[in-house]
């Protein structure tokens, strides 16, 4: 992969998780204390240096193949899970990302949380929510940057990348002081999903023992690979969307029978549980006292969503299709094409789980 290449894709999965923090940092500022709010998002900057000075070095020592194989079974889980909720927001199964209603929310959410101050912290609310919500996005951001960088062997070109992205972003997003509902995030999204999946397929497919015809340019078939199969899926989705919107209206002007009148209900009855299932998590939750086996709970839940993803059935098909590349690979057989293949039927599969009546 060219240093452009690299810089393009990480600056673009980058500026999508600080659009999100940028987000939280302001909520956190504008609802109840600007100086408590930059504390948190201070100390998560520091949190996040730290865990990098650590983690760096700690991933060169792993061996390269080892080292593709996870960071493809991570990109995979990472991507799909982009390109499920940008699939069902471009068919309209799933209401567009809004930055400015979830700045709102989150407005109304900090506004309503009990005062108060800690630790020398003038509000502690707003502490936690800029600590937390920069911490957690940027998690994401120090994996991308590790792993882009590590396996490319340009760990400077993908850090420089992180960082332009952040300060535009943050510059931006402070400039203005409202969250950044222009940028085209769902697009950005949808982008990524298809760049992070692309490269999780070829690098866990390297890891697994599989040699790809033409090495690196496979990559130019690959993305595009990725993008046609979210296009069409999205096609089909969007069709049978604009069906059931149809039956809907019909049942509404009484045009059609009991029976279809009982299966559109149903139908939107199930689509509504599905929105709901993929909704996106709240920005901010009021402080509540937890004991120690909850904050235990809630340590194991977020390294579980972080490390398996929203579905584990999907992440199971991954670690399959690895072992069965592996296996093909040890016994002589081209093995190249079966990753590929787990992720045009795994993709689909996540999909129709969601939306099926």
């Amino acid at each position: 992969m060219s240093e452009w290449a690299l810089f393009i894709a990480v600056f673009l999965a980058c500026a999508v998780e600080a659009v999100e923090a940028t987000t939280i940092v302001l909520a956190a500022g504008t609802a109840r204390d600007w100086r408590s709010a930059f504390l948190g998002m201070t100390t998560g900057l520091i949190v996040l240096a730290v865990i990098i000075a650590v983690a760096g070095p700690a991933i060169t020592f792993l061996p390269l193949g080892a080292l593709r194989l996870v960071v493809g079974g991570l990109l995979l889980v990472f991507g799909l899970q982009w390109l499920r909720k940008a699939i069902l927001r471009s068919s309209g199964y799933k209401a567009l990302h809004d930055e400015d209603k979830i700045f709102q929310n989150s407005l109304a959410e900090a506004r309503s949380a009990a005062r108060g101050g800690k630790g020398g912290v003038r509000d502690w609310y707003a502490f936690t929510l800029s600590f937390k919500g920069v911490l957690l996005e940027g998690l994401e951001v120090v994996f991308i940057v590790l792993t882009f960088g590590t396996i490319q062997n340009k760990v400077g070109t993908a850090s420089l990348a992180a960082v332009v992205a952040v300060v535009l972003v943050a510059a931006a997003g402070f400039a203005v002081r409202k969250p950044l509902a222009r940028v085209p995030e769902n697009t950005m999204k949808f982008v990524v999903g298809v760049m992070l999946t692309s490269f999780g397929i070829f690098w866990g497919a390297e890891g697994a023992g599989a040699t790809w015809p033409g090495a690196d340019v496979i990559l130019f078939a690959l993305v595009p690979f990725v993008a046609v199969v979210c296009l069409v899926l999205v096609a089909i989705l969007r069709r049978r969307n604009r069906s059931r919107a149809e039956v809907l209206v019909s049942v509404a002007a009484g045009s059609v029978g009991a029976n279809e009148a009982v299966v559109a209900a149903s139908v939107a009855e199930e689509s509504s549980a599905a929105e709901a299932s993929t909704a996106d998590v709240g920005l901010a939750e009021p402080p509540v006292r937890r004991t120690f086996g909850q904050r235990l709970a809630a340590f194991g839940n977020f390294w579980y969503d972080f490390i398996i993803g929203d579905d584990w059935r999907v992440t199971a098909g991954i670690v399959a299709s690895f072992v069965l590349t592996a296996w093909l690979t040890a016994a002589g057989a081209t093995s190249w094409w079966l990753v590929p293949v787990a992720v045009l039927v795994l993709l689909p599969f996540s999909l129709v789980r969601l939306v099926r009546h």
